[in-house]
């Protein structure tokens, strides 16, 4: 199970990845492509799994897997909300890109940066 965890983590980075990247290759012409919404999607799928695994594995006393306190239900929510909004955004954006209107730098900027905010969160919130 364990196997399964490493790996929705890896395509939870991947996810990351996918918004962030574009966002900064982009910075001098932001807009939004349909990779960050794609992006945003893997997030939101494999945090959802990554809980559910989380939630199972912890009470497995050989896992080695922490049980979910209290600060991490938190933290969690926050990181969900988050990622809402950076998915509805990166949905907007890749809507209006698509039927040839201007993606407005503060869209395409609120996507990119929301996502590295969530990134923040996940690896300094302790």
């Amino acid at each position: 199970m364990t196997v399964v965890l490493s790996i929705v983590v890896f395509l939870h980075v991947v996810g990351a990845a996918m918004i962030v990247g574009p966002w900064i290759a982009n910075m001098k012409n932001p807009t939004v492509g349909p990779r960050q919404f794609d992006g945003a999607m893997t997030q939101l799928a494999t945090g959802i799994i990554l809980v559910g695994l989380i939630t199972v594995l912890s009470k497995q006393a050989d896992s080695g897997v922490q049980p979910l306190d209290t600060n991490l239900y938190i933290k969690l929510t926050v990181k969900f909300v988050i990622a809402v909004v950076v998915g509805a955004l990166a949905f907007v954006g890749n809507r209006r890109r698509k039927a040839g209107e201007k993606v407005s730098p503060g869209l395409a900027h609120g996507v990119g940066g929301l996502a590295l905010l969530n990134i923040a969160i996940a690896t300094i919130w302790q």
